[in-house]
């Protein structure tokens, strides 16, 4: 029997394989539950600034456009009040999805659904993809486990959960980002991660900068060090950027990401690719902790599931494979990891 979390990861493959019909670039990612909502929230904010001239949202509001554009986006009306102001957020989340080269969970489903890609047991209905993507489903499917009961895991259980998801988080949106560079949510996650003194104030300076030039915040900042390592004609006016004081670490990320870049660019066999990627972003992760810290061990153990399904992918494509190419693209299989 194939369970609904299995149907849900081949609507993700089915997208991968046949992004021509979905998308212009293979370089597109996947939205997921929880970046759609980050995504609303970010929406909501800015039509908020519109508006009212205040950059905020509350999580009650946020929750309740949440519902409503879920409900709506999947045709399921059930007299619901529509939220203030929504024509206008739902037309700045769709933009968001659109400048982060991002197609979210309901979009892919309703392509794969239209154009008849879907087998009859791999059939998913409005209601059941609502439910897992609200999070009902994965607490029915979970009911009368241990997790399900959070009385029954202790706190030590519950914190080495915590840190796995961060490891795992983290060395994903490093993926994302190597793939889709205009994925801002990934960028987000790891721009001070290891630490990098990037913090909230570094964040937002490049969120506004790269808001005034219209580009994605990764471009701003690789614009910016390069315009400071270059030492251009607008090198000296970057003196009094705001940005200028975060040179440092805005070099230390952009430079990292350059030399993922040059692994994709330099090395054709994808599996080599694959897994010198993951062991170049574990050790950027890692360095400077002990070998005893949870942290490294949740990374090395993500950083090993990660490789195996490398493996696994190309494996599964064999058929198509030389003995001196894969013939896929390392973006496209690191695409085919972030879900």
């Amino acid at each position: 029997m194939v369970t609904f979390q299995q149907k849900i990861l081949r609507l993700v493959k089915c997208f991968r394989k046949l992004w021509p019909l979905f998308s212009n670039s293979e370089r597109t990612t996947v939205c997921g539950a929880d970046c759609m909502l980050m995504a609303l929230q970010l929406s909501m904010a800015e039509v908020n600034k519109q508006h009212h001239g205040d950059f905020t949202v509350s999580l009650s509001d946020v929750l309740e456009t949440w519902n409503y554009l879920l409900h709506d986006k999947l045709g399921l009306y059930e007299n619901m009040k529509e939220p203030e102001n929504y024509a206008d957020v739902k037309k700045a989340y769709h933009a968001f999805l659109a400048r982060s080269n991002m197609l979210d969970l309901i979009d892919i489903y309703q392509k794969c659904s239209g154009l008849g890609l879907l087998a009859e047991d791999e059939s998913i209905s409005p209601v059941q993809l609502l439910e897992f993507i609200s999070g009902a489903m994965n607490a029915q499917e979970n009911n009368g486990s241990v997790l399900s009961t959070p009385t029954r895991i202790n706190r030590q259980g519950e914190e080495r959960l915590k840190v796995t998801i961060l490891a795992k988080k983290s060395v994903c949106s490093y993926l994302s980002l190597l793939v889709n560079s205009k994925d801002d949510l990934a960028l987000a996650h790891i721009l001070n991660v290891p630490a990098r003194g990037l913090g909230r104030e570094a964040f937002t300076n490049l969120k506004h900068a790269s808001q005034e030039r219209k580009m994605s915040i990764f471009l701003m900042a690789t614009s910016f060090i390069r315009t400071i390592e270059l030492g251009g004609r607008d090198s000296a006016s970057s003196l009094y950027d705001p940005l200028r004081p975060h040179v440092k670490g805005l070099s230390n990320f952009v430079n990292f990401i350059d030399k993922l870049q040059e692994i994709v660019g330099e090395i054709l066999n994808t599996r080599i690719a694959g897994g010198q990627i993951l062991s170049t972003v574990k050790m950027h992760l890692i360095k400077g902790r002990s070998n005893g810290d949870p942290f490294c061990q949740a990374v090395e153990e993500v950083v090993q599931d990660l490789d195996l399904k490398i493996k696994n992918i190309i494996d599964s494509q064999q058929e198509t494979l030389t003995a001196s190419s894969t013939g896929v693209s390392p973006a496209r299989v690191m695409g085919f990891l972030l879900f």
